[in-house]
Formats: structure tokens, C-alpha cells, sequence
């Protein structure tokens, strides 16, 4: 069996905060029932067992909402017990946690050090910035609180990465996020581009981020981390590593680089598992963690299915000359054709802007850093 990365909800849908964008909200509103509640212990030990059994070499738990901390730190205390008591030999754990950073303090900080967590930190820049889209339930910024946690996860040296959602207006300050993260000392940096509601049409929402606005976003960030890079000052930001790594004759790490989807396991708090974070559907549903086993579920046919969907290759993009680093992108962006086939992505426009504009240098980058990673 493969290594297998296991993505939990443990409090379903639950949230602390009320981002305008979430793409979660919508696909919960669209089930028979939005939020499962907290997921049992009982449930997550067969989560773990399910895993390990699966898993070979590496077995990857990555928590996830709504907002995982819902869950309390004592539910993540129990799952290292329960990690440590079902070990394999011969599989190695990880874990991950993405995190709004509401409720991180110097217990939570301390926690995650000392169990070596990757911690995915949401925060979308400087606080004019941050505040539009992320916000409490009573309509108040979050920054502050976003920055507590950071400034513990630096004093308890925990590993984290920042994630950043890109709306149409955060497009047009990606200069001042992109200075603000550097000023922080962030090195690690994710850039998505936010989701609209499941079969809405593109631009009715205030966020709306358009193909124009994504592709000049796109030119605009490589710029700045081309400038650093060209002083030696290598920032990771992931979708131009995955670039890199393609030129480079790797294989993508993010799965919408590869050009298909593949099954992501995604357990809900029910113990239901998903193909994939973005459609966590009743029509989507694989089976139930103790029920059904991980590799039971990845032969069905509900993941045949879902990974067919995403097969489909539009003519364009066969005679694209950016097909090889483009791969249509993420199939949450792909427009849907009106007999429910998969099509061309909604930003086709903005890669094709981007790779016009920047593939020398891009070319040039990838050269640059295979000379680096020789000089290590």
C-alpha cells in the first residue's frame, strides 16, 4: 500500500469565525445535514487503526475544518495517545492541523511543538487587509487574535505555514501583503485563489476574484519572489515550488498540479469519508471509517467516479503550449458543461497571462535553484 494522507473534520462544519468567502459553509449548506458535530474518539481510533492498516511508510493525519480547534486540546492529546498505542513498525506519523488561530494560546503553542504538528496558519495579510473577509460571528476584525497566535508559535518554535485567501480586492494589494509577510520573517506561504458557491455563476460575490485580476496577481507575486530569490533569499510559496518542481522533472506535491484528482480520504464527523476537502457531498460520500476500509473505499465506485470526472481534457488544453505546467489546474475551478462533463478552468485566461508573461524567467528560476540545492 502507499503512504495515505488522511484529512479530518473533528468538529464537521463548526466554526468560531465568519469569513465571508468559506467555501466549507457552502458545501456543508448543501448536504442533508450541514454540521455532524464532534467526532468521537471511539470514531477517530478507527480512523488511526483504519490508517495504519492502509498506510505504508507514512501515514499522514491533517485536522481541519470548519475549525479543528473546536475540538478541544484534549481531543488532540488523547489521538497522540492513541497514535502512539497503534504504531506500525515500519510507518512513520504525521500530523498537520489548519487553523484560524482564534483560540491558539500558550497551551495550544506549547502542544504543537512538542508534538512536532505542522500548523497551516490562515492570515491574509495586514490587518486593513486580513479584517474584510475574516472576521467573528459579531463582525469584528481578527487580526489580533491571528497575530497572538503567531507570536506564540514563534516563541514555542512551532513550524507553521501561512495561508493566504486571494480575493479580487487582496489581489490588488498583493505588494503590501507580500512586504507584510516578509517583515514577520514568513517563509512559507500559500496563495489560493477563494471559491465561489458550488453551482453559482462566477462574479456575483463581493470577493469575486476575475481572470484578469488573478492572472496580474499571479505576474505580480512572482516578481516580488524573483527579487528575493536573485539576492539568494529563497521564500517558499507553493504553487511557484510546484512550478519549479515540474521544470525540474518532478512530481507536483499539490494535487491541483497534477492534472487529476485523486482520492484525498476526508472523514467527516460522523466517520463519513470524501474524495476531496471540496466535495464533501452526500453524492460524494465513499463509506464510513470502520465500516468500509480506506482501500475498500479507494476501489469503489463513488472514487472511480469522482477521479473519472476530472479526466476529461479539453481540446484547448491539449494544444495549450503551457500544458505541461498548467494540467487545467484545480477541477473545483473547472467550469461545468450543461451535460454535467468537467471542462476548461475558469482561469485558463490567467495562467495563460501568467506563463506568456513569465516563463523565461521562470525557466531561469528553476536553474537558479538546482544550483542552490548543489551548493547545500
Amino acid at each position: 500500500m502507499p503512504p495515505i494522507n488522511i484529512l479530518i473534520k473533528p468538529a464537521s462544519s463548526a466554526c468560531n469565525m465568519a469569513c465571508s468567502y468559506c467555501f466549507y459553509k457552502d458545501v456543508a449548506s448543501q448536504r442533508a445535514q450541514a454540521c455532524y458535530g464532534l467526532l468521537p474518539l471511539e470514531q477517530m481510533e478507527r480512523v488511526i487503526t483504519a490508517g495504519l492498516e492502509y498506510a505504508e511508510h507514512v501515514c499522514s493525519f491533517a485536522f481541519q475544518g470548519g475549525e479543528p480547534t473546536l475540538a478541544g486540546l484534549e481531543f488532540y492529546k488523547a489521538v497522540i495517545e492513541l497514535q502512539k498505542k497503534h504504531q506500525k513498525p515500519g510507518v512513520r506519523i504525521q500530523n498537520a492541523i489548519q487553523t484560524n488561530g482564534y483560540l491558539i494560546n500558550e497551551e495550544w503553542a506549547r502542544f504543537f511543538a512538542q508534538n512536532h504538528f505542522l500548523v497551516g496558519l490562515s492570515l491574509d495579510g495586514p490587518a486593513e487587509i486580513h479584517n474584510l473577509n475574516r472576521r467573528d460571528p459579531a463582525g469584528r476584525g481578527t487580526f489580533n487574535r491571528v497575530m497572538q497566535a503567531v507570536r506564540l508559535f514563534d516563541k514555542y518554535r512551532v513550524e507553521y505555514n501561512i495561508l493566504c485567501v486571494v480575493t479580487g480586492k487582496n489581489a490588488r494589494s498583493v505588494e503590501k501583503i507580500y512586504h507584510f509577510y516578509r517583515r514577520q520573517g514568513f517563509r512559507w506561504i500559500q496563495f489560493i485563489p477563494c471559491l465561489e458557491p458550488l453551482g453559482q455563476p462566477h462574479g456575483a460575490q463581493k470577493y469575486h476574484l476575475s481572470p484578469e485580476g488573478y492572472g496580474e496577481f499571479l505576474i505580480r507575486i512572482f516578481d516580488l519572489w524573483l527579487a528575493d530569490l536573485q539576492k539568494g533569499d529563497y521564500i517558499s510559496i507553493r504553487h511557484l515550488d510546484n512550478y519549479l518542481s515540474i521544470l525540474l522533472g518532478e512530481r507536483p506535491e499539490a494535487c491541483n498540479m497534477t492534472g487529476q484528482c485523486s482520492v484525498q480520504f476526508v472523514v467527516e464527523g460522523d466517520g463519513g469519508v470524501y474524495p476531496c476537502d471540496f466535495y464533501v457531498l452526500d453524492d460524494w460520500r465513499m463509506g464510513t471509517v470502520g465500516q468500509e476500509s480506506f482501500a475498500r473505499m479507494q476501489q469503489g465506485d463513488t472514487a472511480r467516479r469522482f477521479v473519472e470526472a476530472s479526466l476529461r481534457e479539453p481540446e484547448k488544453c491539449r494544444q495549450c503550449r503551457w500544458r505541461a505546467l498548467c494540467r487545467n489546474g484545480c477541477r473545483r475551478d473547472r467550469l461545468v458543461l450543461p451535460d454535467g462533463q468537467v471542462d476548461l478552468n475558469y482561469y485558463c485566461a490567467s495562467y495563460q497571462t501568467f506563463f506568456t508573461a513569465r516563463a523565461p524567467q521562470l525557466q531561469r528560476a528553476a536553474v537558479q535553484l538546482m544550483q542552490m540545492r548543489q551548493m547545500q
